[in-house]
């Protein structure tokens, strides 16, 4: 069975650092493309290309997450420790890309003078915070538990 569940997270660690790999080529492509294109914007490329290369990093955390916490794991590691290390890389790699994102909308909004739309960004960085308490949270509440295992 533990070989089965190795197999699976490897699978799946594989599968996520491919897509972000595939990911970095689309935003590659897509932004040397648009620059061979006469009349496209600088400023939408590259937004256009920061938000898929933010998407690929996420994908390609998670990969390194999933894959480190079961060869860990296999090796005798404290679970608990992997756990809390990888949630907190994981949720870390997810408010940036959110941050990063409610920052370019920002900026996308006021150069089209949008400000109607501004409250999209803003609710992004709220669920950002909010995010980030939950994650302090899990740090205390599992603080206890670390303790207790070492």
């Amino acid at each position: 069975m533990g070989h089965y569940r190795t197999g699976l997270a490897m699978l799946f660690s594989g599968l996520f650092h491919g897509l972000a790999v595939l990911m970095v080529g689309l935003s590659l492509t897509t932004f040397l493309g648009g620059l061979a294109e006469p009349g496209s914007e600088l400023i939408s490329l590259v937004v256009k290309a920061i938000n898929t290369l933010v998407i690929a990093l996420a994908m390609y955390e998670l990969g390194l997450g999933v894959g480190k916490e079961y060869a860990s794991e296999e090796a005798g590691g404290d679970i608990f420790q992997n756990m809390r290390r990888t949630i907190t890389r994981f949720v870390g790699t997810v408010c940036i890309a959110l941050v990063l994102e409610a920052l370019i909308m920002i900026i996308k909004y006021s150069q089209l003078d949008l400000a109607g739309n501004l409250y999209y960004p803003v609710a992004i960085l709220l669920g950002c915070a909010f995010l980030l308490l939950a994650l302090g949270g899990f740090l205390a509440l599992t603080r206890t538990s670390e303790s207790h295992s070492a």
